[in-house]
């Protein structure tokens, strides 16, 4: 007799997807009927560009829209979120000249944004972004909800952006799995642990970062032997490239207020970027700039080859990076068995032909660059839910963790490219007679002394007996879990006095800093559902508005007088509800106002209908039709 097996108490475990958050585009991928796959609804890529897009009236778009809107209003758009992740407004330098908000910090040292009034976090950005990914994804699953998932971070991020990383997915309202570097994540994509050994270098040139990883590959193990990379070169600077040819031949042609006008500036890098876009398929593509406000029709024909000379010192320093991880897991470029190429500025050719010649040997290039890092994501997620084991990764630590001792210098406790998950314990004792306490600052960094390098976080270890300085045996226990999150444990060894902390970031949120977020989320929600709906609203009516103005006087004396009045009457409360800027108007108002302009309009709507079938059937027979 056969049976149905049913799971009667819903014990099945979720399916965990995986997510690259990138820093130009993002998307999630999930692992089903033996193979990772890009969740894509129906007509949608499944990418969702990491760009979000701030309306004058509370307005927000994220992804597509949020592009397109950019390149009209430059102003009120943020990209590369991602960048700014765990850092604070000392650290970003450069980086904040692409943002067109004024950047400051709030008073856990963490760098903020005001839009309008309103401060928002690179995590709470990243959030956004976070959200648009999850909806997407939640489509493409029919509606079933994304709760849980792997996400990918560059292999250089260090323990501050790892939390950033974490902190906003939960105010996504993600719960993170675990947290993967996207080289590695990459390497499960490609299958490599079916190699029974071997070493693999992953080169991972995005839009904004690169990284490169060394793996050794034992039996399915995944060991990374050593990391490098640089958080400030990818895509964007290969495009900076034809900006600035643009812009310098243009010379005198171009009024020097066009060169502080953020939206030509910003035409100019959509249009570098097409070009470099064609040139990874021809030998040469036209750089082409219109722009009517400053009477400019500019075309210059690039050759590949020209494009290649000026991109040719960026490349340089990705392979000094590639040199460094080499002599980090103390390899030359002959010891590696594969290379594989991640990231979508890896589609330059250029970058291909000088990575296949550093490293001796063709790249893997099979799988499409932009999608790789988030299906090796969806297949950690399968194990971590249960499914196939004979897959173990074990990543490493980018930077050295240790603790400031007397004088300033740092001993590093957890050495630069330890395997994660680890632990390490270091013997410290009192500096003067009769200390009751000690005052630990964790550090991260490969500096000397700790005002080189970036603190984690301070606690104290209290309860000393009083005895002669250098009496006192402190064991300071350092463990790094899967995720690479610290926590730091300090045992006075003769009274068993204890004290420890998980390591929050000097620039990262506290719990309660994001509980708050969460809880204001969740207390506005109906308020900025409202104000969406209003901003909604308010554009469809101005749509209307445009067409009864475009339209209505060639039916106006086919009009009775009611209805005509009746459209006057709507129009003037539509024009009223749209040209409110005070927050006056509710969405009852909007919305009666919206459906009342649509009655109103009916009767002109079915005569212009009528007069174009009227047009179209003039002149032919009955039988034509």
């Amino acid at each position: 007799m056969a049976f149905l097996e049913l799971d009667v108490l819903n014990n099945a475990p979720k399916a965990i997807v995986g997510i690259d958050l990138g820093t130009t585009n993002s998307l999630a991928a999930i692992f089903r009927e033996g193979r990772a796959t890009v969740l894509r609804p129906e007509g949608h890529s499944g990418s969702v560009p990491s760009a979000i897009w701030f309306g004058t009236e509370g307005k927000v778009l994220v992804g597509r829209e949020a592009r397109e809107h950019a390149v009209a209003e430059p102003g009120r758009a943020i990209f590369s979120a991602k960048r700014f992740m765990g850092r604070g407004l000392a650290d970003c330098g450069d980086d904040l000249r692409q943002v067109p908000f004024a950047a400051g910090e709030n008073a856990n040292g963490v760098v903020q944004f005001d839009v309008d009034g309103r401060p928002y976090t690179p995590q709470e950005l990243s959030a956004l972004i976070l959200k648009k990914v999850q909806w997407v994804a939640s489509q493409a699953l029919g509606g079933a909800p994304v709760e849980r998932a792997v996400i990918t971070v560059p292999a250089y991020f260090d323990d501050t952006q790892r939390q950033a990383t974490r902190d906003a997915a939960r105010l996504a309202d993600i719960e993170v799995v675990r947290i993967i570097n996207e080289p590695t994540a990459a390497s499960l994509a490609y299958g490599l642990d079916q190699r029974k050994e071997g070493t693999v270098a992953v080169y991972d040139l995005g839009g904004g970062t690169f990284d490169v990883s060394i793996l050794s590959i034992e039996d399915g193990v995944f060991r990374v032997l050593s990391t490098s990379g640089d958080t400030h070169l990818g895509g964007d600077d290969l495009d900076r490239t034809l900006v600035e040819l643009a812009l310098t031949e243009l010379g005198d042609a171009l009024p020097a207020e066009a060169r502080e006008d953020r939206a030509f500036l910003q035409a100019v890098r959509l249009a570098s970027e097409r070009c470099k876009h064609e040139l990874s398929n021809r030998t040469s593509a036209e750089l082409h700039l219109v722009s009517p406000e400053y009477d400019l029709n500019w075309r210059r024909e690039i050759t590949r080859a020209e494009f290649e000379e000026r991109a040719a010192p960026l490349i340089e320093r990705t392979l000094d990076a590639c040199r460094q991880a080499l002599s980090d897991a103390g390899l030359g470029a002959d010891a590696i068995d594969e290379v594989v190429m991640v990231g979508g500025s890896t589609r330059v050719p250029a970058v291909r032909a000088r990575v296949e010649t550093f490293f001796g040997k063709r790249p893997h290039t099979e799988l499409d660059p932009d999608q790789v890092v988030a299906l090796g994501a969806a297949v950690q997620g399968h194990v971590l839910a249960g499914g196939t084991r004979d897959i173990l990764l074990l990543d490493v630590t980018p930077l050295s963790l240790g603790i400031e001792t007397m004088g300033g210098a740092v001993d590093k406790v957890i050495q630069r490219n330890s395997p994660v998950p680890s632990q390490a314990t270091a013997g410290f004792t009192t500096y003067a007679d009769n200390q009751t306490g000690i005052d630990f600052n964790i550090v991260q960094g490969e500096r000397e002394l700790a005002a080189d390098c970036r603190s984690l976080g301070r606690f104290k270890l209290t309860g000393i007996p009083p005895m002669p300085a250098g009496m006192a045996r402190i064991a300071v226990r350092f463990q790094i879990d899967a995720d690479g999150i610290l926590e730091v444990t300090a045992k006075e060894e003769s009274t068993g006095a204890a004290s420890s902390m998980e390591v929050q970031p000097m620039n990262g949120l506290t719990d309660d800093q994001v509980e708050t977020m969460l809880q204001a989320s969740y207390d506005n929600a109906k308020s900025d559902f409202d104000q969406r709906r209003v901003a909604d609203l308010k554009v469809e009516l101005g749509t209307m508005l445009h067409a009864v103005s475009t339209h209505l006087d060639k039916v106006r004396d086919d009009l009775d007088p009611e209805s005509l009045a009746d459209i006057e009457e709507a129009a003037a409360e539509a024009e009223a509800v749209r040209a409110d800027a005070g927050g006056d108007v509710d969405v009852a108002r909007a919305q009666a106002a919206r459906d009342a302009f649509e009655r109103a309009t009916t009767p002109m709507a079915a005569l212009l209908m009528d007069r174009v079938a009227k047009q179209a059937l003039a002149g032919k027979a009955l039988g034509d039709v």
